[in-house]
C-alpha cells in the first residue's frame, strides 16, 4: 500500500510540472482508478491491496521511472488503514484534476498533453470514473465530496471540449435530484457542478463558447424550471432545516447569474436562461422572507446586475463587443423584470426591508455587555435598492409611455425611495434640494454612483422630450422641470453635487476618464451634450446653489463663505445676486433634439473601447516615470492646480485663470486648433473682473457671487481640457479624445457667450 502511494505521489509531481509520461497509458490508469465506494476504501486491508497490486507494484515502480523532482511532497497524515485509503483517494482526484488542467493549458508541451488526454479518455470510457465520482457525493467526508465535485466538473468540461457525449449517469443523477428537490440532499452538488462547468466555459478564450454551452444545457432545458418553481414555492417560515434552503438558494442564484450572463454575451435562447424574466416575482419575494441579511443582499445585488447588464462580467473572458447588438427579446425580458420590481415596490417591498447591519469587529459581531454601539445601516443594500428602482424606471420609460404616466410613476416611486432612505442618511437631507440624496448614498461606491447619475440623465432626457412633444404652454413645461427637482433626479444638481464632492478637482475627472472601471466616460459625454442644449437651465441652477449657500449658510462650492474682498482696495464686493424665491420659475426652457445624443457619444465611447487596452501600457518603463512627462517648468506649472490653491500668494481667481490660459497657450500652442470661436474670449465676463480671493478666507455670509459654482465648474472643465490635450500630445492618453475635447471646448464657448455683457 505504501509503495502504491509513493508511485502515485511521484506521478503527481510529474504532472504538476507538465512533464511527458513515458509509459503506456494503462499503467497510469492502474493508479488513477479510484475505489468505487467508501466501503471499498474502508474495508480494504493491506492483504487485499497486496493481492490486487501484488507483483505489479514492483513492475510499476520500475516502469514509471520518475526522477527525483524538487516539488513539495504530499505527506501521509496518518498510519491507520482508513486514513491511508482516504489519502490515496484524495491524491488520485488531485492528479486527475491537475492532469485535466494541463490538457486545457496552452503552456503544456504537445506530446505531454496528448498523453494526458489519452489517459483521461480511457478513464472515462473503461473505468467509468464519472460514476465513481458521483458516488462520492454521499460521503460524509466533506473534503472528499468537494474534491469529487471539482474533479467531476473538470471532467465534464473536458468532455464538452473534446465533443464527447456527456455520460447518462451524470444526466440522470441531475434530473432526478433537481426534480425531487424537497427530498434530495444531493441537489447542492448538481447546482455547484453546473456552476463550475459554466464558469470554465466563460473563462475559455475559444470562439466556440456558445456551441459548448448549448451542448451542456440541452439535457436540462426543462428541469431547471421545475427546480425553480419548487425552490421558490417553499414556505421558509415553516421549514425545519432552513440551512438547506439557504445553501440551495445561494448556489442557485449564482447559477442563475451565469445563465443570464450567457444569454447576454453568448446570445443563446434557452428557457432555463429566461426563468428569472418569466417569473421574476418569485425571486423578489425572497427579500420578504425571514432570512439573514446576506441572503437579501445577494438577491438585490443580483437584480441590480441583471438590470445593468453586468451579470458575469468579472468571469467572462475573451473579446466582448463594445456595443452589443440589440436583442428585442432580451429588452422585453428586462422590461418584465423592471415592471416586476416596480410592482413589488408599489406593494410595499421597501417597508418590509430592514437595512440595519450588525457591527463587524475582528473578534466577531457580538457586542460585549456594557459596550454601547449604534450600528450603521447596510449601505450596500441602500445603494443597490436605489439603483434598482432608478434603473427599473429608466427601462420602463424607454418603452413608450406618455409624459403624464412618467410623472405619476416618478412621483410615486421616487418619493417612496426618498422616504425609505431618509431615516438612514445622517445628517438628514437638505430640504431645499432633494437631489443631494444620490451623492450621499453613493459616496463610497464610484461605479454605482456614476451608473445612477447616468440613469438620471436618461430619465431627464426622456421626460423632457415627451413634455416638449405634448405640452405647449411654458408654465406646463416649467412644472415638468420642477418635477425633476422635487423628486431628486435633476441631472444638473446631481452633477454639481458630484463636482462638489471631488472639490472641483479636474485631476479626479481625468482619473475617471482614463479608468475603465466605471461608466464615467459615457455619462460625462451624455451630460456635456445635455449641457450644450440646456445651458440656461444649468446656469439658473448654479445661481440657485449660490443663493442657497448664502441663505442657509451651506458650503456648496467648497470654499469657506466668510468674506470676499478686493485685495487691492480692501473693500467688500457689492452683493450681485438675491436669493431666488422660486428656482424653477427662473428657468428657461430649451428644446432638446433626440438626435443630438448620437455622434460624439458614439465616437468617444467607441474610441475608448477600441483603445482601452493601452491603459495598461502606461505602466511600461517609458511611461512609468510620470503620467505627464513635463518638458519644462512652465508645463508643470499648468497642471499644478492644487499647488496654486495652496500658494500663500494673494493672487485673484480671475488673474489665476487668465494666467493659466496664457501659459497653456504658450506651452501648448497647438491647443488653439480646438477653438470653436475665432475670437479670443475671456473665460470670465468683463463685469466679473473685480478680483476676489482664491482662498475664500474672508467673505460676509450674506454675499454670494454669480461667478461662484458656475465659474468653478467651467474652470474645472478648462483644466481638464488642457490636461487631456497635453496627455494626447505625448501619446499617454489611452484612447482618442478628440470628440471629448470638442465637447469641452464647446461648453466653454457657450459659457463665454452667455456671460458676455449685454
Amino acid at each position: 500500500m505504501k509503495a502504491f502511494y509513493e508511485v502515485l505521489e511521484q506521478l503527481y509531481k510529474k504532472v504538476l510540472l507538465g512533464a511527458t509520461l513515458e509509459n503506456d497509458s494503462h499503467h497510469y490508469i492502474f493508479y488513477l482508478n479510484p475505489a468505487f465506494s467508501d466501503q471499498d476504501c474502508s474495508t480494504t486491508t493491506s492483504l487485499e491491496w497486496t493481492n490486487t497490486f501484488g507483483i505489479q507494484d514492483k513492475h510499476q515502480l520500475s516502469s514509471v521511472k520518475v526522477a527525483p523532482i524538487s516539488v513539495a511532497p504530499v505527506r501521509l497524515k496518518s498510519t491507520s488503514q482508513m486514513d491511508v485509503a482516504r489519502e490515496v483517494k484524495l491524491l488520485q482526484l488531485t492528479v486527475m484534476e491537475v492532469m485535466i488542467t494541463r490538457i486545457l493549458s496552452v503552456e503544456t508541451e504537445f506530446h505531454a498533453k496528448e498523453k494526458y488526454r489519452d489517459i483521461i479518455k480511457i478513464l472515462l470510457e473503461s473505468a467509468e470514473v464519472d460514476t465513481k465520482l458521483i458516488s462520492m457525493f454521499q460521503n460524509l467526508d466533506k473534503l472528499l465530496s468537494h474534491m469529487a465535485a471539482k474533479c467531476l466538473a473538470l471532467l465534464l468540461y473536458f468532455q464538452l471540449k473534446e465533443k464527447i457525449i456527456l455520460s447518462n449517469s451524470w444526466i440522470t443523477f441531475c434530473q432526478k435530484n433537481l426534480s425531487e428537490y424537497s427530498e434530495s440532499d444531493k441537489v447542492i452538488y448538481c447546482l455547484w457542478t453546473h456552476t463550475a462547468v459554466i464558469k470554465e466555459i466563460f473563462k475559455d478564450t475559444c470562439s466556440q463558447k456558445a456551441e459548448i454551452l448549448k451542448q451542456f444545457l440541452t439535457p436540462f432545458e426543462t428541469i431547471f424550471e421545475v427546480f425553480y418553481n419548487s425552490l421558490f414555492s417553499q414556505h421558509f417560515e415553516n421549514c425545519q432545516d432552513t440551512s438547506k434552503i439557504i445553501n440551495c438558494l445561494m448556489c442557485f442564484l449564482e447559477l442563475l447569474e451565469l445563465l443570464v450572463a450567457s444569454r447576454i454575451y453568448l446570445k443563446l435562447h434557452f428557457t432555463c436562461q429566461r426563468i428569472l424574466f418569466l417569473k421574476p416575482s418569485c425571486v423578489l419575494e425572497v427579500i420578504t422572507w425571514p432570512v439573514q441579511t446576506f441572503v437579501k443582499r445577494k438577491v438585490i445585488i443580483f437584480i441590480k446586475k441583471c438590470l445593468l447588464h453586468k451579470v458575469g462580467e468579472d468571469l467572462f473572458c475573451g473579446p466582448v463587443p463594445a456595443s452589443m447588438p440589440s436583442d428585442c427579446h432580451l429588452e422585453m425580458d428586462m422590461l418584465a423584470l423592471a415592471n416586476a420590481v416596480l410592482q413589488a415596490v408599489n406593494l410595499g417591498l421597501l417597508k418590509t426591508l430592514s437595512v440595519h447591519g450588525k457591527p463587524s469587529f475582528f473578534g466577531g459581531d457580538e457586542i460585549q455587555p456594557g459596550c454601547e454601539h449604534i450600528s450603521d445601516p447596510d449601505h450596500v443594500i441602500l445603494r443597490a435598492v436605489s439603483l434598482v428602482i432608478m434603473k427599473a424606471l429608466e427601462i420602463k420609460f424607454q418603452n413608450c409611455i406618455s409624459a403624464n404616466e412618467m410623472k405619476v410613476d416618478l412621483q410615486r416611486f421616487m418619493s417612496e425611495l426618498l422616504t425609505f432612505l431618509k431615516p438612514h442618511l445622517q445628517p438628514s437631507l437638505q430640504l431645499h434640494n432633494p437631489c443631494e440624496w444620490l451623492s450621499r448614498v453613493f459616496i463610497e461606491q464610484d461605479d454605482d454612483m456614476l451608473e445612477a447619475a447616468k440613469v438620471s440623465v436618461s430619465i431627464y432626457l426622456t421626460l423632457t422630450r415627451e413634455c416638449e412633444a405634448t405640452e405647449s404652454l411654458t408654465q406646463e413645461k416649467e412644472m415638468c422641470k420642477h418635477h425633476t427637482h422635487e423628486n431628486g433626479y435633476n441631472p444638473h444638481c446631481i452633477f454639481l453635487f458630484f463636482l462638489k464632492n471631488i472639490g472641483f478637482d479636474s485631476t479626479v475627472l481625468l482619473d475617471f476618464l482614463i479608468s475603465s472601471e466605471t461608466c464615467f466616460l459615457e455619462y460625462f459625454v451624455r451630460y456635456l451634450k445635455l449641457l450644450q442644449k440646456d445651458w440656461d437651465n444649468f446656469f439658473t441652477i448654479c445661481k440657485y446653489f449660490d443663493a442657497t449657500e448664502s441663505k442657509y449658510d451651506i458650503n456648496i462650492c467648497g470654499c469657506d463663505s466668510s468674506l470676499f474682498q478686493d485685495r487691492s482696495t480692501n473693500q467688500t464686493i457689492p452683493h450681485r445676486l438675491t436669493v431666488l424665491d422660486s428656482h424653477v420659475n427662473a428657468c428657461t426652457w430649451v428644446s432638446w433634439d433626440s438626435s443630438a445624443a448620437s455622434e460624439p457619444l458614439n465616437q468617444v465611447v467607441m474610441s475608448k473601447e477600441t483603445h482601452i487596452m493601452q491603459v495598461h501600457s502606461l505602466s511600461s518603463p517609458q511611461a512609468s516615470q510620470s503620467l505627464v512627462d513635463y518638458d519644462s517648468s512652465d508645463d508643470s506649472e499648468v497642471d499644478s492646480t492644487n499647488q496654486c490653491l495652496a500658494n500663500s500668494k494673494q493672487t485673484s481667481l480671475h488673474q489665476e485663470a487668465v494666467k493659466k490660459i496664457q501659459d497653456a497657450a504658450e506651452t501648448s500652442g497647438d491647443i488653439k486648433e480646438l477653438s470653436l470661436d475665432p475670437q479670443s474670449r475671456p473665460l470670465v465676463p468683463k463685469y466679473f473682473n473685480t478680483p476676489f480671493s482664491v482662498n475664500c478666507e474672508a467673505a460676509p455670509n450674506d454675499i454670494v457671487l454669480e461667478v461662484g459654482i458656475s465659474y468653478r465648474t467651467v474652470k474645472c472643465f478648462k483644466e481638464l481640457q488642457v490636461a487631456i490635450y497635453r496627455l494626447q500630445k505625448k501619446n499617454l492618453f489611452p484612447y482618442n479624445p478628440t470628440a471629448l475635447l470638442k465637447l469641452l471646448k464647446y461648453v466653454e464657448v457657450i459659457c463665454n457667450k452667455s456671460m458676455s455683457p449685454l
